[in-house]
């Protein structure tokens, strides 16, 4: 008592109280960033995840693409072998003519020789001269030149079939490094905040280019292939494995990963989707319709109106009416948002999934003709 004499002093329930209160906003802090990690652990499993069904079907693509090219150089291989045994062929056959034509004329001329020298020891002037301007005529023989070096073509084959080999090592030397660097590794860093003002969007930015070889005929591109437009009627594009066939659609030639951001203007009814590239070209709308399938998500703009589709599952979506949407993709933490744009950015929709496939942008026109959607600029 005489140590804390004139000090002040609380009772000790009430002390207890106010350090209870900051017990409480410590744990909750606590259970926050408990939160926040866990969460952080969920995303780090589903890059995992995303990563090991990229790797095998990586691997499934890769193998398929060098058996396809082992069976082309066995196809090549067999078809040079042929092509040496009908020269072969050929080559002996002619010899052979040619060497049965030297035979009759050696054993002609050993006739003749052996004639002469008998009428050369004949005693009779007058048969040796009545015989010997027959027997002494020799035919004149069409001595053909006997090419060595074109019976030995083969030589010409194999090197021909050297420089094709060295060719292929050097390309394959080149592109090898090329091949490697596509190769990425998992990013296990924990997740960075999505961000969130039009600034920070755009140090994302990309700029998004449509591809005219997967354009529907009735589409038509233009501004440097970043506007699409329905039309009428059909477009002259030249028949392609990669257009879309019933469906108005295109896809870019933008092959996405890692952080993205790019913005759309819109008029009339258009479908800003993102899809893998093995999407259907041809068939029923659930098969090809962005949207409609497990390889495609959409956000439907119908002049101010929004609806999100995936796997031809609809979430109706309310938000300010403006004609530009925004477009945030992180594909390794497997999210992309849909922004309203105008003086501020509002977030239409999110999705957390996870993506196994690098993701091409894609519009659909569906209803009418005169609708557009552009592809910004963004500086």
């Amino acid at each position: 008592m005489d140590n804390h004499k004139g000090h002040d002093s609380v009772p000790a329930a009430a002390e207890r109280a106010e350090r209870q209160k900051e017990l409480k906003v410590s744990r909750q802090n606590i259970q926050q960033r408990l939160q926040d990690r866990e969460k952080d652990v969920k995303v780090l499993q589903q890059r995992v995840e995303a990563l090991n069904l990229s790797a095998d079907e990586a691997v499934r693509d890769s193998e398929k693409i060098f058996t396809d090219l082992i069976r082309l150089i066995e196809k090549r291989s067999s078809e040079v072998k042929q092509q040496i045994r009908l020269q072969q062929k050929s080559e002996v056959s002619r010899v052979k003519e040619l060497k049965e034509k030297l035979q009759q004329e050696i054993t002609e001329l050993r006739r003749k020789d052996s004639e002469l020298e008998k009428l050369s020891g004949t005693k009779d002037h007058l048969h040796f001269l009545n015989n010997y301007p027959s027997l002494s005529h020799l035919n004149e023989s069409k001595d053909e030149p006997i090419d060595i070096h074109s019976l030995c073509s083969s030589a010409d084959v194999t090197a021909a079939v050297s420089e094709v080999r060295d060719k292929l090592q050097a390309v394959l030397s080149e592109e090898w490094a090329k091949i490697s660097l596509t190769v990425t590794q998992v990013d296990v860093s924990p997740p960075q905040a999505e961000p969130r003002t039009r600034a920070e969007f755009m140090k994302y930015s990309r700029q998004i280019t449509l591809d005219p070889n997967t354009a529907n005929k009735r589409l038509s591109l233009s501004d440097g292939n970043r506007k699409a437009t329905l039309t009428a009627v059909d477009q002259l594009y030249v028949n392609h494995p990669d257009r879309f066939c019933e469906r108005w659609q295109v896809l870019s030639v933008d092959r996405l990963t890692g952080r993205c951001y790019w913005e759309v203007n819109c008029s009339g009814v258009v479908y800003i989707a993102v899809a893998y590239k093995d999407i259907r070209r041809t068939g029923t709308r659930d098969e090809c319709g962005f949207g409609y399938n497990d390889k495609s998500w959409s956000l439907e703009y119908n002049s101010g109106n929004y609806a999100f589709r995936h796997n031809n599952i609809v979430t109706s979506i309310s938000g300010p009416r403006s004609s530009r949407v925004g477009v945030y993709l992180d594909h390794s933490a497997g999210i992309l948002s849909f922004y309203s744009v105008s003086e501020s950015m509002t977030l239409l929709h999110r999705v957390q999934t996870t993506f196994t496939q690098p993701l091409y942008p894609g519009l659909w026109l569906p209803h009418f003709a005169g609708s557009t959607a552009e592809l910004c600029e963004l500086k």
